[in-house]
């Protein structure tokens, strides 16, 4: 108490002047002068700042239940959209169960795609084989060869898993090819030379095909991703005249620098076609 007093006693002066500073300011507030309308403004201004700060806080530490929210809603709309698949005559899409029905009006499917949300936990761009690591393992169901896709387009493909993590090799990767198209069904590969991780290309395109700037590429039904999954636009063709063939260069869609979240895509129908294929390929070797 003795001390509070001193303190009252030092600075009395100081302390009469900011309050007579604030009683002043209070009541030039309260009149509907021109400074009274300056200073409930400034006011207001300094208390929406604050508010605006305390928002931009709370928002960024709810970021990660935001997005794990906004994937778990993407998952259920893919679902829905494969349900519906299956009243359609044809659907193909990147997103559903592709089918098709025969004479007799049966539904026969070549895929079912399950849709695995996974975080990015480790990118490499600079690498010649570059590869993703995954906070999903076996025990989330994660296997090798499912195909990994972001809301962007296609990715890369698991290569390895243990009981909580899994790594995939990145479309970004000279021994990683993909099966492409364009939208007319031209087939191809889509490879990357090593060099520069803004730019794929797809080989081998004949010459007669006409692609023009801005084209999307897409995947293939042959390859370890769902059909129709965008891998990269048009910007640029090279014709190779001996071959009468083109190159096309690609703009990937995903941008794979900043990379945070992805899918993991299960195809429960791709051991049984695996089996089939391989036994296939022996009997040709017999």
């Amino acid at each position: 108490m003795r001390n509070f007093i001193l303190f009252i006693r030092r600075f009395f002066n100081l302390i009469l002047f900011l309050l007579l500073e604030v009683i002043c300011i209070v009541l030039i507030a309260r009149t509907q002068t021109v400074q009274g309308d300056d200073i409930m403004s400034s006011a207001n201004l300094l208390i929406g700042n604050m508010y605006k700060q305390r928002n931009d806080v709370a928002y960024y530490f709810a970021l990660r239940r935001m997005n794990d929210s906004l994937l778990r809603e993407n998952i259920e709309l893919r679902k829905r959209l494969t349900a519906q698949a299956e009243t359609d005559v044809i659907y193909d899409s990147a997103a559903t169960v592709p089918v098709s029905y025969t004479d007799s009006g049966k539904v026969v499917k070549y895929a079912d795609y399950t849709y695995r949300t996974a975080r990015v936990i480790n990118n490499s761009v600079g690498n010649v084989n570059n590869y993703i690591t995954l906070n999903r393992g076996e025990k989330d169901g994660v296997k090798k060869d499912m195909a990994v896709i972001s809301a962007n387009g296609a990715i890369g493909r698991v290569v390895n898993t243990s009981a909580h993590f899994a790594t995939a090799i990145s479309v970004l990767s000279k021994k990683q090819q993909v099966s492409a198209k364009l939208k007319d069904g031209t087939v191809g590969y889509v490879s990357w030379d090593g060099k520069d991780p803004s730019q794929l290309m797809m080989r081998d395109v004949p010459t007669q095909i006409k692609v023009r700037k801005g084209d999307t590429v897409f995947t293939t039904e042959y390859s370890f991703f769902p059909a129709n999954i965008r891998i990269g636009t048009v910007y640029k063709t090279t014709l190779i005249k001996s071959k009468n063939l083109q190159v096309l260069y690609l703009r990937p869609t995903a941008n794979f620098r900043n990379l945070q979240y992805v899918y993991i895509v299960e195809n429960k129908m791709s051991a049984e076609r695996r089996r089939l294929e391989e036994a296939a390929k022996k009997d040709d070797d017999k």
